[in-house]
């Protein structure tokens, strides 16, 4: 976790050639980790994250055993409710592919991005640029972005996540005033081989537990859990969440629970 801190601290902060970075305070963040303690620290347990089914065994086992960690390094344990969890798959992956199309309509040859060398007009610079330039899943989401943009769908597709996405973040809003934290696994399944998952929405379901906490602007960090027990010693991490901006007492949290593992 110091690690984590000290690269947070060079990446974190205000960027006056972008737009979209906040103008809030960076602490130093590998200073707050000093005398990290889960004593009297609340974590709460969304059920919804827990009790889900398609959780592998061991996953669900490592993450129970990192749970019973926190609790016996004195953190208090409640259980919570996310109710609008369910929605964040398809909301996400409205939002996300939207944003993709609009942000990449601009890589097409002329001043962004990969640029054709087979091309013999502007119309071919294009489409060659484009169609080379980009892999499968990035023209997947183009995609589908821009049929959830277009004229007669933004409403019915893109609007209506953006709404359900304030559902999703007032559902952590509400969670963060009872408790400090959230624990719950970070993949339902340890890792696959390369090349393994070619089904795009198997993929897609391995963001099951990280994308809430993307889509409500709240911070979110992977620590890990330990090994799976079947022969293969794969590595499997729990994530701690907890509020938007909240990022030095995430990382005390996940040092606490690091150092509980000695």
């Amino acid at each position: 976790m110091e690690d984590s801190a000290i690269l947070l601290r060079a990446l974190a902060g205000r960027d006056e050639h972008d737009g979209t970075t906040p103008d809030v305070p960076v602490p130093d963040y590998a200073a707050a980790l000093t005398g990290a303690s889960l004593k009297g620290v609340k974590i709460g347990l969304p059920k919804e994250y827990l009790d889900v089914g398609g959780v592998a065994p061991e996953v669900k086992r490592l993450t129970e055993a990192a749970i019973k960690r926190c609790g016996d390094a004195g953190a208090e344990l409640v259980e919570v409710s996310l109710p609008h969890t369910e929605y964040a798959m398809a909301v996400y992956y409205i939002i996300a592919p939207a944003e993709a199309s609009a942000n990449l309509a601009r890589f097409d040859g002329v001043r962004y991005g990969h640029r054709s060398a087979a091309a013999k007009d502007v119309l071919s610079l294009y489409l060659k640029s484009r169609a080379e330039g980009f892999g499968p899943e990035v023209k997947r989401r183009i995609i589908m972005g821009t049929y959830v943009l277009s004229s007669g769908y933004y409403d019915a597709y893109y609007g209506r996540a953006q709404k359900v996405r304030t559902l999703i973040k007032r559902d952590f809003d509400e969670v963060f005033a009872k408790v400090d934290a959230l624990i719950t696994p970070c993949a339902p399944t340890p890792a696959f081989k390369f090349g393994e998952l070619q089904d795009p929405l198997t993929m897609y379901l391995n963001d099951l537990f990280t994308i809430p906490s993307s889509l409500a602007g709240v911070c979110a960090a992977s620590v890990p859990a330990g090994f799976t027990a079947d022969g293969l010693d794969l590595p499997v991490g729990v994530q701690f969440i907890c509020g938007g901006y909240e990022e030095e007492k995430l990382l005390k949290i996940c040092k606490a629970f690091e150092e509980s593992g000695k």
